[in-house]
């Protein structure tokens, strides 16, 4: 994956310390049509990224996905199945090796990031970016470490598309019942509401 120029890295780094002011655990959006203004190789890792997703049997599906620009100074356990449970996230990390991994809490993957690493995941799954080795987010990882940033590309995938859920190996168990009573997108695990510890990953009884 090619180093993106040092004037589009230096205002993600603007944009980061003051316009976004991230704190530790934060993950925030960036501007992705000023970002590709600036950016003359983000072709080249859509592409990248579109070949590697067609080897997986996801053929075409990045054209008619969302796609967003991100960063994060590490990111505090969590699910985006309440805002984001109709999809799959397909991600990019951009920035270089500074010791971070995305840990997966309940299955216990954990992937190194460096600029290049991609990963697909079901939105539903607790997961963090932590220190390499951790199990737990800790905000003192972060605070005075000004190098901890990452920058991502993020896709939404549509969870329902029979080659996402084949590939992530997503067998679809509907409630009717259940969820014509919901007003809005849960995670549900042996018959209650569940959300995330922040600090662990932990399942936790929805309050």
């Amino acid at each position: 994956m090619p180093v993106p120029p040092a004037r589009l890295t230096a205002d993600w780094a603007r944009d980061v310390g003051s316009r976004l002011q991230l704190e530790p655990g934060d993950v925030q959006a960036l501007p992705l049509a000023r970002a590709r203004a600036r950016w003359p190789d983000y072709g080249q890792c859509v592409q990248a990224m579109s070949d590697w997703t067609g080897a997986l049997g996801l053929h075409d599906i990045l054209g008619s996905s969302d796609v967003a620009l991100m960063a994060c100074r590490g990111a505090r356990y969590h699910h985006d199945g309440e805002q984001y449970g109709s999809a799959a996230f397909c991600n990019l990390f951009l920035s270089e090796d500074v010791g971070l991994e995305v840990h997966f809490a309940a299955t216990g993957h954990r992937i190194p990031l460096a600029r290049g690493t991609a990963l697909i995941f079901d939105t539903g799954q607790p997961h963090a970016v932590v220190r390499r080795g951790r199990t737990r987010f800790d905000v003192a990882d972060f605070e005075h470490d000004p190098d901890c940033t990452q920058v991502f590309l993020t896709w939404e995938l549509p969870i329902e598309h029979a080659e996402v859920a084949r590939a992530l190996r997503i067998v679809f168990d509907v409630d009717p019942s259940t969820s014509l009573q919901a007003d809005d997108e849960q995670i549900w695990r042996n018959g209650e509401r569940v959300g995330v510890c922040p600090a662990s990953g932990r399942w936790l009884n929805h309050r």
